[in-house]
């Protein structure tokens, strides 16, 4: 028997006035998960994230966290569960590190001896440490987004929801956050997480979800989703000279259904289903050619969004 998923969401959608934002979203997020929410701006990913948070009202459907539904009704219920992390920081002008968590976790009714031990731990896992006594507004905004992640945790929640959390900073600080993140789901926290950025999110996310117009394109490991996006197979074959003639020989072989030449390489489409790879490299070998390169093109995460997003794989 499986277990319920901490988040789920089902036919979910929200209007404003005649536009859609949200139109029928279908989601299971599992305990111990990071799941990312991938689209471009304004495809309805920050409008979902809000709507988990309690910060927006759903026009139609269904959302459930930890087994409370998510609404005006539970919504205190449903914040004591959840950490949300907001695309902005906000102005929080002469409070320094340690009063700004200090705020937030008397919010959480966190006092005293507690209160100081979980501030300590959470500004130590997020290496903040030594900024205790800086002006926020003096800080970067990496560090910014690691004090944005020390707050959500001061009340030990179940499920982050992160929307874009890496929009705006620099490369070294997006691998910062990065590698916060790769902490957070070791530690066995269930994570959402919405991005417009691609590539940053393959090697550790779980699923993902591709969202556009407001639908749920597809959803999937980074594996199922490269498998989707694929479409046929092809070969790149360098040969050390000859390519033009090469690729005239490569054109008689069975599951043979494209050639082109460039700077001296031969670009194969293959049948799936009838190419063999190996084929073409016994041929030419036989046939005195001698090749450079012999290997499969592979789809990145970043062609497979651009083909799923434009219906380009049915």
């Amino acid at each position: 028997m499986h277990e319920e998923p901490v988040v789920r969401v089902r036919g979910l959608r929200k209007a404003y006035g005649a536009r859609e934002a949200v139109q029928g979203i279908d989601l299971d997020v599992h305990r111990g998960e990071i799941v990312a929410l991938l689209g471009p701006n304004g495809a309805g990913k920050t409008t979902t994230i809000k709507i988990l948070a309690t910060l927006l009202k759903p026009s139609y459907g269904e959302a459930r966290i930890d087994g409370l539904s998510v609404g005006p009704v539970n919504a205190r219920q449903v914040r004591s569960v959840i950490g949300y992390v907001p695309d902005y920081f906000g102005s929080y002008e002469d409070m320094v590190v340690l009063e700004y968590l200090e705020f937030f976790a008397a919010t959480y009714d966190i006092h005293g001896k507690k209160r100081k031990q979980v501030i300590d731990d959470v500004l130590s896992l997020t290496d903040l440490s030594y900024k205790a006594d800086a002006e926020v507004n003096s800080l970067s905004r990496g560090m910014q987004q690691r004090l944005s992640l020390a707050r959500v945790l001061l009340h030990d929640p179940k499920v982050l929801l992160l929307d874009e959390p890496a929009s705006g900073l620099d490369p070294r600080a997006r691998i910062e956050i990065r590698e916060l993140l790769k902490e957070l789901h070791r530690m066995g926290k269930t994570i959402l997480i919405s991005s417009h950025i691609l590539l940053e999110l393959a090697d550790f996310c779980t699923t993902i979800g591709i969202i556009e117009r407001g639908k749920m394109v597809f959803t999937g490991t980074v594996r199922e989703i490269l498998e989707r996006a694929k479409v046929g197979l092809v070969v790149n074959v360098g040969v050390a000279a000859n390519a033009a003639s090469a690729a005239e020989v490569i054109k008689l072989l069975p599951g043979v259904i494209g050639v082109e030449t460039f700077d001296g390489e031969v670009r194969v489409s293959l049948d799936p289903k009838l190419g063999d790879p190996s084929l073409i490299a016994h041929k030419l070998v036989t046939q005195g050619y001698k090749l450079t390169r012999l290997d499969e093109e592979r789809v990145n995460l970043e062609t497979a969004f651009m083909r799923l997003t434009k219906g380009l794989v049915q």
